[in-house]
Order: structure tokens, then sequence, then C-alpha cells
């Protein structure tokens, strides 16, 4: 049994995984948005602190008002077809998933024990293989 085979799957699967745990998530509206640009991009501007959407980076002159000078070509986010609960085809809403900042460490975790089962299964067939 080669023991060096097993660390490297390992550690393949380990970055396979922390890859894809940093992948584009949407932004659902709970957590503040990275930087202005993204705000502008996705119809919001002079977000107010307090707002779900504001975070103290997106207001550089400390005024309360976070993304305040929006580009000229801005348009505001029409969220009131939301609100009246508009079933129209051009709806993009996503679903909620429930997930938080650990859910990546979770599911990594996870895949982690899977793999390290999968290795010892393996292992275990290896030996009795070899015993018969």
């Amino acid at each position: 049994m080669n023991l060096f085979r097993m660390p490297a799957a390992l550690a393949a699967a380990a970055f396979a995984l922390a890859v894809t745990a940093g992948a584009a998530q949407a932004h659902e509206g709970d957590h503040p948005f990275e930087n202005c640009s993204e705000a502008y991009a996705n119809g919001y501007a002079n977000i107010a602190e307090g707002d779900e959407h504001y975070g103290s980076h997106l207001d550089r002159d400390a005024d309360g008002i976070g993304c305040d000078q929006p580009p000229a070509d801005f348009e505001p986010a029409d969220d009131t077809a939301d609100e009246a609960g508009s079933d129209t085809a051009d709806d993009t809403d996503l679903a909620a998933t429930g997930g938080n900042g650990a859910t990546p460490y979770l599911a990594g975790g996870g895949a982690v024990v899977i793999l390290a089962g999968g290795g010892v299964l393996m292992a275990v067939r290896r030996r009795r293989a070899g015993a018969e």
C-alpha cells in the first residue's frame, strides 16, 4: 500500500473545494455590497445607515449615506413590482438558501470527512485483497 497517494488525493480534493467555495454568489440582500460599483450595478445608491445593504466601507465621507455619488447612467432598482407580488416573466429574484458565512466551511468539512472515509474504505479493501 502506497501511503503517499491518499494524502495527495486529499490535498487535491481540499484544493478543489477551496476553489469552488470562492465561486461568485448572487447578492441576496442580507449583507452589505462589497463596493459601490456592485451597489450601482444592482440599482442601489444613497444607502442609508441601518439599511441591510449599508456598510461603513461604502460611506467614505462618514455622513451616514453610502454610495451617494452614482454615475450619470445610474438606473435605480424597481422594487415596487416585487413588493406588489408580481408574477411577471422577467422576475429574476433568487430564492433564499438560508446559508451564512460558515456554509462553505461546513460543506468543505463534510467533503473532507466523506473523502477520508472513502480512502479508509479503499485501504481496507486493498488490505483484504492482499491477504487472500
